[in-house]
């Protein structure tokens, strides 16, 4: 691994699937919570431009950390490399949302 840790982390969050690097992820302040700090974005000066990693920075511009609570968290990985950050449909998705306790039944 390298010197200074990078990190996937792949989170559900409004229907979607977010997947962001970052170099700091440890178990936040608030119970139940992951915090990630520096998120890491790819700063190609390219013609092609992914609208789903732009969607990504202008969702974190500004924000030094970000708090995930623990139920949405899919998985988090310590990566060799950085890739691409992005936004993607959770409903193909093999993960089962976490129970919620105040969600009415469907009687």
């Amino acid at each position: 691994m390298t010197e200074h840790p990078i990190f996937r982390v792949v989170f559900v969050n409004n229907g979607k699937t977010y997947e962001v690097y970052a170099k700091s992820v440890t178990q936040g302040n608030l119970y139940g919570f992951v915090e990630i700090q520096q998120i890491l974005f790819n700063n190609r000066s390219g013609i092609l431009v992914d609208p789903s990693e732009e969607k990504l920075k202008a969702e974190f511009q500004g924000v030094k950390s970000t708090q995930i609570p623990i139920h949405s968290v899919i998985r988090i990985d310590e990566v060799d490399k950085q890739g691409v950050a992005k936004i993607g449909e959770a409903s193909n998705s093999v993960v089962t949302p976490f129970p919620l306790p105040n969600t009415p039944n469907k009687s």
